[in-house]
């Protein structure tokens, strides 16, 4: 995967709540593909463990 790419995929798991994140393109000289590699799976890491968290809190509601 390219840095663009990266970019791209980490903008969509920053934009998670609706609002739109736009990450300056300019600021891929500053990274190396490593490192954009390891803040998407952060982030995705993160972003799994906010939804599992929700789906427990409205299970909480289910009438059973």
């Amino acid at each position: 995967m390219e840095k663009e790419e990266l970019l791209k995929t980490i903008e969509k798991l920053l934009s998670f709540d609706g609002n739109e994140t736009v990450i300056n393109p300019d600021y891929l000289q500053y990274f190396t593909l490593d490192e954009l590699e390891k803040i998407r799976d952060e982030l995705q890491k993160r972003y799994e463990t906010m939804v599992e968290k929700n789906l427990d809190w409205l299970k909480s509601f289910k009438k059973e």
